[in-house]
């Protein structure tokens, strides 16, 4: 029971995280001294939380100990400079901050938050890697996981960012239309890369951690109703509501990982699926159609078919050699590999993952050997798809990943 109450004050307050953290930086305007104070917040909650109990309302209890660590490190910081000045500045940013109302926080802390971690002053790599750490809540590891890069790699970004952010003095506020214009794509960006995480974690016991997924599409469902006619962020949540319509029927009863093929398509959010065939439908009429649109449309292709062997591959096969004019990304080139040999056979599509075995951005990943091994199995060669989903089963931190290809080489090799 204890270990249950801990992972759920975990999971807790990592869901409110960045809800605090932008909270605070909108009290105190210093993005890395209120990053160290909720840091510090989180720390007591999972040291206090499953002893005392979780609080009635968690987010207030975690912004009270964050404010107040907050309070010491001013106090501290004007000491230490010793100035009559710093005394009474840091003094009044308590005091202002102790009274300040509730309902000062709409519009969205969150959002906020959002759009001032992609700020333009920032490079599109460090603000990525900043908005995953303070809005997403993921790790270094995580991060570096979903950008295919080195931990050190990240940790350099981020850094970079919280410097910027600090010497820019970059106001905490939402951004006029124009400016949210600019920071759209790494927004947007972001948010799907949350998204995925949540998805389909990189690391763990859990196939799923949908606290992140569900605040992705929230805040999409958020930046759709400040820009409703904004075809990216339509076909965004579109792809989002898509996929997210097929969770539940991705594990089975002891949270082992089910294939796409094999999944029991009754237990598909239809509604979920409508919404988003909907806005996909909307989204593609918008205007110039991008990658989200694409990815909404293979999706739904696939949510609208009623049984596996009813998907019309080819269709999702031209929709992916579209989004392959468009973008270099190793994981498009792989599901487009996937699909090419669901339509023109197995060795047509290994034939296109030869050039990938070359893409340093898939050389500490296991999806290019899962997928070598699955086209493989298709074209008869046993003993090869064997060796490789072993391999690639060794390659992932993901438990129920791991589980899954480690049973496909064990199927295989009876």
């Amino acid at each position: 029971m204890t270990s249950e109450l801990e992972h759920r004050v975990e999971r807790l307050v990592r869901d409110q995280a960045p809800h605090v953290l932008g909270a605070m930086v909108r009290r105190y305007r210093d993005f890395a001294s209120c990053e160290d104070v909720v840091q510090e917040a989180l720390i007591a909650a999972v040291s206090k939380w499953p002893r005392e109990g979780i609080p009635e309302n968690p987010r207030g209890w975690l912004v009270q100990v964050a404010k107040r660590r907050m309070a010491d490190h001013l106090r501290s910081e004007a000491a230490r400079r010793s100035r009559e000045s710093s005394m009474a500045e840091s003094t009044s940013r308590v005091a202002a901050a102790s009274t300040a109302e509730e309902s000062d926080m709409d519009p969205d802390d969150t959002l906020v938050l959002l759009f001032m971690c992609c700020h333009p002053a920032l490079t599109p790599a460090s603000a990525i890697a900043l908005t995953l750490r303070a809005v997403g809540g993921l790790s270094t590891a995580e991060i570096a996981k979903s950008f295919l890069v080195p931990d050190s790699t990240i940790g350099q970004r981020i850094s970079r960012a919280k410097q910027t952010i600090k010497t820019s003095g970059i106001a905490f506020q939402m951004p006029d239309a124009d400016e949210r214009a600019d920071r759209l794509a790494s927004v947007l960006h972001v948010l799907y890369l949350i998204f995925n995480e949540g998805y389909t974690t990189s690391s763990g016991d859990e196939l799923h951690r949908a606290d992140l997924s569900n605040e992705a599409i929230r805040l999409v469902r958020e930046m759709h109703q400040l820009m409703p006619r904004d075809g990216d962020v339509a076909g965004l949540l579109a792809l989002m509501l898509l996929t997210d319509a097929r969770r539940l029927a991705r594990t089975g009863p002891n949270g082992e990982l089910i294939p796409l093929d094999e999944q029991d398509r009754a237990r598909w959010d239809r509604r979920a699926i409508d919404e988003g065939v909907a806005l996909a439908s909307a989204a593609l009429a918008m205007g110039a159609v991008g990658e989200y649109q694409l990815q909404a449309a293979i999706a739904a292709v696939h949510d609208e078919a009623p049984r596996a062997e009813d998907t019309d591959w080819p269709q999702i096969l031209a929709l992916y050699e579209m989004l392959m004019r468009m973008t270099d990304s190793p994981v498009v080139a792989l599901n487009h590999a996937i699909a090419t040999a669901m339509v023109h056979g197995p060795h047509a599509g290994l034939s296109l993952l030869e050039p990938l075995t070359r893409d340093e951005r898939l050389a500490a990943t296991h999806r290019l050997d899962a997928v070598r091994a699955h086209l493989l199995e298709r074209a008869g060669d046993l003993s090869a798809a064997v060796t490789l989903y072993r391999k690639a089963a060794s390659r992932t931190a993901s438990v129920p990943e791991r589980n899954y290809l480690s049973m496909k080489a064990a199927r295989l090799a009876e």
